[in-house]
């Protein structure tokens, strides 16, 4: 799959170039048997940056020099090659592939980043599937492990920083879409407390954390006031208690302020649950006492009635 791209270019370029009509230098470098010739055209067309005709040579070279000490450089300008047509997907697999079969290279150290590079500009919006943003940051991580002293380590280190930032905003914005859709299905509103609680886990330094633990509080406090009565004490209480948790943790926060009303709100719930709790055992309490007396009297007015 990951060919597709720049096949394609290679056929267009190759169709462009017979529509020209009669044979161009090009043309008769390329169909030549003169690899070295070849090759020395492919270095001219990298450098002059038309790149679309060197990548042709330099796809048909890499085979022909396979195991030539030519080899090294022909394929570390064929990886940039493809990196500069922005075939990101092929580019980072001809890093890697240098990187692994020429370690001692000069350029060995340079290929590793850029496969790792790739990885990060073939990232997708958060809002996407991350599978490359995790490798992205694999690849990076890698980088660094194995040049510590590298110039290249606090690019790096900066590129895994942005990466795991677009990791978190996905944890952030998924945890709060079971806060969105709460109105639909109080479970969401517990569902956002558990998802919101793991993101922080996941990402200790999350910089939504504030807004994360209000949402907490929120969350619970919606699920509590939608619940049925007998429920809503406890789920208060753990309101409440994720309410305490935000002042201490955030006392100065300029949402302070909703969260002390959560909190207020969350107490007069239990209040109000407590009141219904107690009229209903009243209620039933009186039900029960009646339907006693009600069974006491009917069983002494058979015991008066003589036997026929």
């Amino acid at each position: 799959m990951f060919k597709i791209k720049h096949v394609f270019i290679l056929s267009f370029t190759v169709i462009a170039l017979s529509i020209a009509g009669c044979k161009s230098r090009f043309e008769k470098i390329r169909l030549s048997n003169d690899v070295a010739k070849k090759y020395q055209e492919a270095m001219r067309l990298y450098n002059k940056k038309d790149y679309s005709k060197a990548l042709i040579l330099f796809e048909d070279l890499s085979q022909k020099y396979r195991g030539r000490s030519e080899a090294e450089e022909l394929n570390y300008h064929y990886a940039f090659t493809l990196f500069n047509l922005k075939d990101y997907t092929t580019a980072r697999f001809q890093f890697k592939y240098f990187a692994d079969t020429y370690p001692t290279s000069k350029h060995a150290e340079e290929c590793r980043y850029m496969g790792a590079y790739c990885y990060y500009l073939d990232s997708p919006e958060y809002t996407l599937d991350q599978e490359n943003t995790y490798k992205a940051i694999d690849a990076m991580q890698l980088f660094i492990n194995l040049y510590p002293k590298s110039d290249r380590v606090a690019k790096a280190s900066e590129y895994i920083g942005d990466l795991r930032g677009k990791l978190e905003r996905k944890a952030f914005e998924n945890a709060k879409m079971y806060y969105e859709l709460g109105g639909y299905d109080i479970s969401n509103y517990k569902a956002a407390v558990v998802a919101l609680k793991n993101a922080q886990i996941d990402f200790p330094d999350i910089k939504y954390v504030e807004e994360m633990d209000m949402l907490i509080v929120k969350s619970q406090y919606l699920y509590a006031k939608n619940s049925l009565e007998y429920r809503q004490e406890d789920r208060y209480n753990e309101a409440i208690s994720y309410a305490n948790e935000f002042l201490e943790a955030h006392p100065e926060s300029k949402l302070v302020k909703q969260v002390k009303e959560l909190k207020s709100d969350s107490e007069a719930g239990i209040v109000r649950a407590k009141s219904y709790m107690a009229t209903q055992a009243e209620q039933i309490a009186k039900y029960k006492a009646t339907i006693e007396k009600e069974a006491k009297r009917d069983s002494t007015n058979t015991i008066k009635t003589p036997n026929k």
